[in-house]
């Protein structure tokens, strides 16, 4: 049964005295308690006043039940007790607002940290960038978007391209990037990711289109990742997309997967050719260094010979002088001088000797040649004649002319 139905009389929630009696219809002060009042604001359940409860006697009720104690003045029945909730409805109105003053403030503390940047927005619209540190901003009034600028990013990018003669290739990039403006990161470009997809995109195109196939898959990909690194930030500098390019890594270039078997062998080709280069680069090293000394070993024989029949010719201008002026001094001497010098040098390579004897008409004939072979041999393997077996020949030399005289004396002694 609801508290408020006729026929429940005690339990009225607004006078918790009419709840505690003892069944007789009296309350705990021994007064009679009226019955036939069923409604819990006062009001009698048989009349016909139906009408809205009196907040006043509400709320003195509920500072009844709250233990609140008041003062009573003569007045009235009533005086008394409205200036009294009149105070009391104030004084909780100010502690309710300052409550709520107090939270909202509390709300509007926040923290940024190292890594992050606070954009802050007042009424919507860009207010502040704060550093890292203990912030307080109006709720409702302001609102705070955190950025890590430290936060290095990654995208990755892989097209079909065309280059500038006019070949297909597939090429994949790596980008790393960090926001360097919070500001322009949050409000000039509505996604800034896509936009930096969208800026690779345009920004490898135009470089590979302007590079040769060669160049894009075997030693031009350094250059590559560079000119596309900055042509990517000059792009997003010019769109004010608030972000840094930090690196950019080519990972991938090849021909396309259906002609990548053509390809390869057009690599491997390459590959031979330059393997083939740098053998011939090689040798080249090695022969001609090689003909360059011969060539400066011959330049320089050849100035020694030079310098050798100059002074050996400036050697006999000036012997020829002095041998003239000694020519003009004893003309007989100097010319048989001359004359024994001449043969010396002439028969200084003969190795056959012819000897004329004095008084015969016979010539005697000495085979040196055939005596040094016989020295040679009798010297037991011997490869060179010393002085010694030069002075040896000479004595058998004239021993042999001796008896060879002696023989002619004779034989023209018996004539």
């Amino acid at each position: 049964m609801a508290w408020n139905e006729p026929g429940n009389n005690d339990n009225d929630p607004w006078n918790p005295d009419k709840n505690r009696n003892n069944g007789t219809g009296r309350s705990d002060d021994g007064r009679e308690k009226d019955t036939n009042n069923d409604d819990p604001w006062g009001r009698k359940s048989g009349g016909k006043d139906q009408g809205p409860p009196d907040l006043d006697e509400a709320f003195r009720k509920l500072m009844d039940m709250l233990g609140v104690k008041k003062s009573r003045k003569t007045g009235g029945p009533n005086g008394g007790g409205s200036n009294m909730s009149g105070k009391f409805g104030g004084s909780l109105i100010i502690i309710v607002l300052l409550a709520i003053g107090g939270l909202w403030a509390a709300t509007g503390i926040y923290q940024v940290d190292q890594q992050e940047r606070g954009v802050v927005m007042r009424l919507g619209k860009y207010h502040s960038t704060v550093m890292p540190g203990l912030h307080w901003n109006a709720p409702l009034i302001d609102s705070v978007s955190k950025v890590n600028v430290t936060k290095v990013r990654s995208l990755d990018h892989k097209a079909l391209m065309l280059t500038v003669d006019d070949a297909i290739v597939e090429v994949g990039v790596g980008v790393q990037y960090s926001v360097q403006n919070p500001k322009d990161f949050l409000f000039n470009v509505r996604r800034p990711e896509d936009s930096l997809a969208q800026i690779t995109e345009s920004a490898l195109r135009h470089v590979v289109g302007s590079s040769e196939m060669d160049q894009i898959l075997t030693e031009g990909r350094e250059l590559l990742a560079a000119e596309v690194k900055e042509r990517m930030q000059d792009y997003s500098d010019a769109y004010g997309t608030g972000l840094l390019i930090s690196k950019v890594n080519v990972e991938n270039t090849q021909a396309p997967t259906q002609v990548q078997e053509a390809f390869d062998d057009v690599i491997k080709a390459k590959e031979d050719e330059l393997r083939v280069r740098n053998e011939a680069e090689s040798y080249a090293n090695g022969i001609i260094p090689e003909a360059r000394g011969r060539a400066q070993r011959i330049r320089e024989e050849a100035e020694a010979y030079r310098s050798e029949i100059v002074a050996r010719a400036s050697g006999q201008a000036d012997r020829f002088d002095r041998l003239y002026r000694e020519y003009t001094k004893a003309p007989e001497v100097t010319r048989r001088r001359l004359y024994i010098e001449t043969m010396e040098s002439v028969y200084k390579d003969v190795n056959k000797v012819v000897v004329d004897t004095e008084g015969g008409n016979n010539m005697m004939y000495l085979p040196l040649d055939q005596l040094m072979k016989q020295r040679s041999a009798s010297s037991e393997g011997a490869t060179s004649v010393g002085s010694g077996n030069i002075g040896s020949l000479t004595d058998q030399v004239i021993e042999e002319i001796r008896k060879r005289q002696s023989a002619t004396i004779r034989r023209e002694g018996r004539n």
